[in-house]
């Protein structure tokens, strides 16, 4: 009597102790290679967030005055992007939300960022005071805008 092999479908079929092995030793080296990269700069990673934020903040408001002739006021703010403002500059064809999200973006460290019209170095200036969330400071406290 002669057996016949076992066949398994396709569906039925796995993965074997040693290829699961392989995979776990590589995935470990990757993270033995990059995590340390990455958690050695989490302070440099907030300061490149806040330009990004800046940045679309920026593109935003010029959307907004394209539409609109006027950059939104002090008073007005950046909540201006999502909802359309009541007083002065009017807003006669406003057409956002100009913003992605539901709501004008936090800084990295939790705060609102600060918005004033006209600004000291442009326009406008858009500015985040950093870590610390007080005017100046260096480093990772140091203030991010928009003028620099």
């Amino acid at each position: 009597m002669r057996r016949q092999p076992v066949r398994r479908s396709a569906a039925a079929r796995g993965f074997t102790l040693i290829e699961i092995l392989v995979v776990v030793v590589i995935l470990g080296i990757l993270a033995a290679i990059v995590v340390p990269r990455v958690m050695d700069r989490p302070g440099e990673a907030r300061i490149v967030k806040a330009h990004q934020d800046i940045s679309s903040i920026v593109s935003a408001l010029n959307l907004y005055k394209l539409d609109n002739f006027a950059f939104p006021s002090t008073e007005q703010g950046l909540d201006a992007l999502i909802a359309k403002p009541g007083g002065q500059p009017d807003a006669p064809n406003w057409k956002g939300p100009y913003l992605q999200a539901r709501s004008v973006p936090k800084d990295p460290w939790g705060r609102p960022y600060q918005y004033t019209q006209p600004g000291q170095r442009g326009e406008f200036d858009i500015y985040s005071y950093g870590a610390d969330g007080k005017p100046g400071g260096d480093g990772e406290a140091a203030d991010i805008g928009n003028g620099e």
